[in-house]
């Protein structure tokens, strides 16, 4: 589904970051870990064609990103990869479930209420749908951030630190709920954190020095 070739990242007046080759199939999960500044957030951006790969390649299912640009690359995200950021973007104007409802709506997909509903009470704040962004707490910002990225069934889950806000119960929740999303959708996912309780879980990954 995704796979990497020798990627190289170097920001301006920094140091040269080298990735390790990864690749995780569909319905397959992926943790990458590593501890702050050694390029996580970095890969995730680069996997989702949020940064331009200066060295190696990128390629989901048959698709190179690093050929299409513009608006091809903003059509090929909407419809195949869904992002969970570490820092949440939302519209302040909008409810909780506008907020959901929006991210099908720029895809270019129908917007379906009940489904937004439905994956935000999985998330344990349905009764926050009608509710004013604003208003949440940082973890439930986080898990409206998750229903936003899934809502679309995308074909890659990319996720930044998706469980670093949350409780226990409510880590283990978001984990299958995005697992089990992966699963029906057959979708990969990848997950970026230094969450050391996922590494009892997930056996497929990679470490980032």
């Amino acid at each position: 589904m995704i796979s990497t070739n020798n990627l190289k990242f170097k920001y301006s007046g920094g140091t040269e970051i080298v990735f390790p080759d990864i690749k995780c199939e569909a319905k397959d999960i992926l943790l990458v870990l590593g501890s702050s500044g050694v390029g996580k957030t970095t890969l995730l951006h680069l996997l989702g064609g949020l940064l331009t790969t200066q060295h190696g390649s990128v390629h989901i299912q048959d698709t190179d990103i690093n050929k299409l640009s513009g608006s091809d690359l903003d059509a090929f995200r909407g419809r195949n990869i869904g992002i969970i950021f570490q820092q949440n973007h939302f519209v302040d104007a909008l409810s909780v479930i506008e907020n959901v409802i929006l991210a099908q709506s720029l895809a270019g997909n129908k917007t379906d209420k009940n489904a937004a509903q439905n994956l935000l009470t999985r998330l344990n704040i349905g009764h926050k749908a009608k509710s004013n962004i604003k208003d949440l707490s940082q973890g439930e910002k986080q898990r409206v951030a998750i229903a936003r990225a899934l809502i679309n069934q995308p074909r890659l889950i990319l996720a930044d630190e998706p469980t670093s806000a949350l409780d226990d119960q409510n880590c283990t929740e978001v984990l299958n709920l995005l697992h089990e999303q992966a699963k029906a959708a057959g979708s990969a996912l990848v997950i970026v954190t230094h969450d050391t309780r996922l590494k009892d879980i997930i056996s497929n990954r990679v470490i980032l020095q």
